[in-house]
């Protein structure tokens, strides 16, 4: 069975390594162009593209998979898998392999479709996840489910260690799967669509902290959108970008958005609900990310009573 793989960041790094550890036949690797990141703009493969040349395996990136796949069909793969590839995939290229294209996505499908299932459960409080195994289709995550498996989301997760998670989780469903996918014995469960909901890409408006929101609603959103992209509130018009929080006991009935505390176990911030959150990590503009006491060692602008912008 030839296996064109197509996948962009850590998530399917580890799916295409575990494929690869199965002696699987990666015949070509399809992946997004390397863009510039930093502020010196330099251009880095992305993490499939290191597990495929790492194994030598030919890599292809093209610009917009809808007009540029031809290379893709010309490899006659039998099977063609996606993880967090980036790009929706035309109807001609999904017709190509004998064995179709099947998807390992990041969630319990129906339950969020699009490119940000991860974040979006924990910025939802949601106490489970999972990877489906579904066959593609023309639309976004309406395929038929071929597998599923599920894994909890605790109270101390965030992005980074459920990509981590579910990266293991959705390799070996994926190899547990492949068999029945060769044989042509697998299941094949038509998604109910009217339970359907949507995880889409993240935008600049979703990092802001509404303060007026109850504190663990901020508290999962700060660990929703950690490592990146990354919450962010605004103190005396600086941009202070949030990296990890705590939930507090404390009651209070000052205004959201209030500084309560400002010391070496953080900046305490009264929310919405009449309770308190502590900001345990932060960035200024300009500056490096660091933990409150860090921060307290040298100059900052924060004081007790000043207000967050909501």
């Amino acid at each position: 069975m030839k296996i064109a793989f197509m996948g962009t960041p850590d998530f399917a790094a580890n799916v295409l390594q575990r494929l690869i550890d199965e002696t699987y036949d990666i015949m070509l690797v399809v992946s997004q162009p390397d863009r510039p990141v930093g502020r010196k703009k330099e251009c880095f493969p992305t993490p499939v593209k290191k597990v495929a040349q790492a194994h030598g395996i030919p890599v292809f990136q093209p610009e917009n998979i809808k007009e540029d796949h031809a290379e893709i069909i010309a490899a006659k793969p039998d099977l063609i898998i996606t993880a967090a590839y980036g790009q929706i995939i035309p109807k001609v290229l999904l017709d190509a392999p004998r064995l179709g294209c099947v998807n390992v996505h990041a969630s319990l499908l129906p339950k969020y479709r699009g490119g940000a299932p991860i974040h979006q459960a924990i910025v939802d409080g949601e106490r489970e996840s999972g990877v489906t195994i579904m066959y593609m289709d023309v639309t976004m995550d309406t395929g038929d489910i071929i597998s599923q498996a599920s894994t909890p989301i605790t109270e101390l997760d965030d992005v980074g260690t459920m990509f981590e998670k579910l990266s293991v989780v959705g390799a070996d469903l994926l190899v547990q799967t492949l068999p029945d996918i060769e044989a042509g014995t697998n299941r094949r469960t038509p998604q109910d669509h009217d339970r359907a909901t949507y995880a889409y890409n993240i935008k600049r408006e979703d990092e802001r902290i509404d303060w007026t929101k109850a504190a663990k609603d901020i508290y999962n959103q700060v660990r929703g959108l950690h490592p990146w992209p990354t919450a962010y509130t605004k103190i005396n018009e600086l941009n202070v970008k949030v990296f990890k929080s705590e939930l507090l006991e404390q009651k209070t009935e000052k205004e959201a958005g209030t500084l309560m505390a400002v010391d070496v176990t953080g900046i305490a911030v009264s929310c919405g609900d009449g309770k308190v959150l502590r900001i345990l990590e932060l960035q200024l503009a300009g500056k490096k990310r660091m933990p409150i006491k860090d921060l307290l060692n040298g100059d900052h602008p924060f004081k007790v009573g000043e207000k967050c912008d909501n």
